[in-house]
């Protein structure tokens, strides 16, 4: 976890100032594991500042992603989730649960684009989804299904 002179050294390289409550919900994102939601990440903060609003900690998250200091994940499956692994990778998304595990990005072959783009899009970067059951639910799934097959 980072320290609290290694935060304000990220602040000021994103240009935001360094307060306590926005070092603890960042250090949270960063100690929580995989790809925390907000509730997630607010129900952390609240041990240590219980008076934090939910609305403050989202507040600060926005402010977070505005200034690229964490990124979000998953913009379309319709949770905000946050990471802050800053290294090119892709994501296994289990369609049941809606849990994210990174997969980096040697674990596909080279993603690139094959045809031109609509003018004047810029491509910041290219992520994959690869969407399936992750173990657990595929484990449930299968004590759930007995011998009956899945017709999805």
């Amino acid at each position: 976890m980072p320290g609290s002179s290694h935060f304000r050294a990220l602040c000021h390289h994103h240009g935001l100032a360094a307060t306590h409550q926005r070092q603890v919900i960042y250090e949270t994102v960063v100690s929580l594991p995989g790809h925390p939601s907000p509730e997630a990440i607010y129900d952390e903060v609240r041990k240590q500042i219980p008076s934090i609003s939910l609305a403050t900690v989202y507040k600060n998250i926005h402010t977070f992603l505005e200034s690229g200091m964490v990124r979000e994940v998953s913009l379309h499956y319709g949770s905000l989730r946050l990471e802050t692994e800053p290294r090119p990778h892709h994501h296994l998304v289990c369609v049941s649960c809606k849990s994210i595990a990174d997969l980096e990005e040697d674990g596909l072959g080279p993603v690139r684009l094959r045809r031109k783009l609509p003018r004047g899009f810029q491509v910041h970067r290219i992520a994959v989804d690869v969407l399936g059951l992750c173990a657990a639910c595929s484990t449930k799934r299968s004590r759930g299904s007995g011998a009956s097959s899945n017709r999805n």
